[in-house]
This record gives C-alpha cells, structure tokens and sequence, in this order.
C-alpha cells in the first residue's frame, strides 16, 4: 500500500495535505499525515501541502487517534492504545473540578460511547480494547497482533499480573499452544483469587480444548510423488486422498459381501 502511495504521490503530489501545529521551539509538529510524508520523501518530493493548526497537547491527540482509526487495517494494539488516548484526551479536556466520582464515571462513559459509534465499536468493546494495553509486549505484539491469540482470550489474560503473563507466556512458547476462551476466563478467575501458580497455569494449558480436534500428519515428500501431476494444491491433496479411502473403504465393502 505505501508502494501505491508513493506512485499516486509521484504522479499527483498529495492530494489531501497534512496538518502540523507549531512548536514553542521553532519548526512544526505533524499531527496527521505521517504516512503521506514518508511516501512524498520516497517519491523524491522536497514539499509537501499542509494546514497549520493551533492545537493543544489533546486537541492533537484527538485529531492524530481520529485520523489512526479511520484506516482501513489497523492492529489490535494500535485500536487498543488509541482509543486509550483518545479517552484520556476527552476526559483532560472535559475536566470540572465540581463533579463528583460518579459523575465523571458517567460522563467517561458517555464518551466511550460516543468515540466508539464513531468508529463502529459500542462502549463495551472500547473498554475491552484499552484493556489489551495491560497485556506485556510480548503477548500484545507477538502474539494478539499476529493473530496468534484471539481478542477475546487476549482481553480476559490482561487481567493477568505481570509475573502471571510471563509464566503463561513461557508455556505457550515451549508448548507452542496458546488458550482458549474457556481456559482464558479460569486464568484469569484464579488471578483474581491469588490462586494462579505457575503450576496452575501448566495444568490448564495441558488440558484438551472442547474443539481441539487431533491432526494426521503426513511428510509432504511421502506423498507428492505419488500424487497425479494435476493435483497441485493442498485442498486438492486433501480431496484425493478422501476419495481414495472412499473407494478403499468401497472395495473391503464388496469382499464381505461376496464371502457372504
């Protein structure tokens, strides 16, 4: 995609300009339009079009989070830590000082809930994406990010405590398994007890999962040389090989019968 910014830059310039705020130091900040810039140095363009704001620290927090989420593909982490700013943002702005707890609880909320329509998400799943910023990088990049861990697993294992996270980390690595949901919530129940062991979590992650189904593995070297030359995938494989346990299965049918 930033191949094809970069010819669109080359060939049109930008279209839609970025916009920069001043600095107390002198020069500019840019606010939004990080992608647009790196596209127009590597197309080889010295200038770029941009609008000059003045902005407060989260006035431009806003309008940078604003301008990340409404990207076509976006990482969980970077939701998780955008939505996190933007609240943050909303609530500094926002500030009285003769609100009482409950009242800022309602209206943080209502803010929640208003920068999550915006973006498509109810306020439930705003808050269940700020609590994947409790995650250690390690799970949070390596693993939510890859898709290695699903959202909501990754939402209840950050309520894991940080040396929790470490233990379960090191077992999934070694066992190459991560949890699911079920097993997810049951961690993060015992954490909340103080009943969380390294020893508990080895025990959880060793049970079998309602859906885990056991897998037949075949070197592909066993098999490809005797697979006809038109068979070039693996669904293809998969359906010859289902065919022929069909009509082996087809023919054992027919010697009982005629012993019969």
């Amino acid at each position: 995609k930033m191949l094809e910014t970069i010819d669109s830059v080359r060939d049109h310039g930008v279209l839609v300009p970025a916009l920069v705020r001043e600095k107390p130091t002198g020069g500019y900040e840019m606010i939004s339009g990080h992608r647009r810039k790196m596209a127009s140095e590597l197309a080889g363009k010295e200038t770029m079009p941009c609008i000059v704001r003045n902005l407060s620290d989260d006035q431009a927090v806003i309008v940078m989070v604003d301008s990340n989420l409404q990207r076509e593909e976006i990482l969980p982490s970077e939701k998780a830590f955008a939505y996190k700013m933007r609240l943050e943002a909303e609530k500094r702005q926002g500030a009285r000082t003769d609100l009482t707890s409950s009242q800022l609880a309602t209206k943080f909320k209502n803010t929640a809930e208003k920068v999550g329509k915006k973006f498509g998400d109810n306020k439930d799943t705003v808050y269940r994406y700020i609590r994947l910023t409790n995650l250690i990088k390690e799970i949070l990049f390596e693993m939510v990010d890859t898709g290695k861990i699903a959202f909501n697993p990754a939402v209840e294992l950050s309520y894991l405590k940080e040396d929790e996270q470490y233990a379960l980390l090191n077992l999934m690595q070694f066992n190459d398994a991560t949890p699911s949901q079920a097993q997810a919530k049951y961690m993060k129940k015992l954490s909340q007890e103080g009943r969380l062991t390294t020893e508990k979590i080895e025990e959880i992650m060793g049970e079998q999962k309602p859906n885990q189904v056991e897998k037949i593995k075949i070197k592909a070297e066993r098999i490809q040389k005797l697979l006809p030359k038109e068979i070039v995938t693996e669904q293809q494989t998969e359906e010859f090989i289902i065919k022929c346990i069909k009509e082996h299965n087809q023919r054992e049918e027919r010697k009982k019968e005629m012993i019969r």
